[in-house]
């Protein structure tokens, strides 16, 4: 998990990643997300409404890691969800995130 953590801190240096709900759900809106990546914590509400998304916009989501530690990955505080907007990215992350 060390790897996949590291990884979003990279991408989130290349500035590829949409932190956040209003962030994460513009991404998806303008389809610019190539991944979603949910709080296993995160509240229901922001549950169903990113898995409804990913669902309606084939988006693949991942679900893992807490609030917390998704949000120290990046150097910020709490994030329920986040939206990578590169292919190269969501395809690693989702490959560290199945080990």
């Amino acid at each position: 998990m060390h790897k996949f953590y590291s990884l979003l801190g990279l991408c989130k240096r290349a500035g590829k990643l949409a932190a956040g709900e209003v962030a994460a759900e513009q991404a998806v809106r303008k389809k610019t997300a190539y991944l979603l990546i949910l709080a296993e914590d995160a509240s229901a509400n922001t549950k169903k409404k990113f898995r409804n998304s990913a669902a309606y916009y084939h988006l693949p989501l991942v679900e893992t890691g807490m609030k917390d530690e998704l949000g120290k990955a990046i150097g910020a505080d709490l994030r329920s969800i986040l939206a990578v907007t590169e292919e190269g990215f969501a395809k690693k992350l989702r490959e560290l995130a199945e080990e």
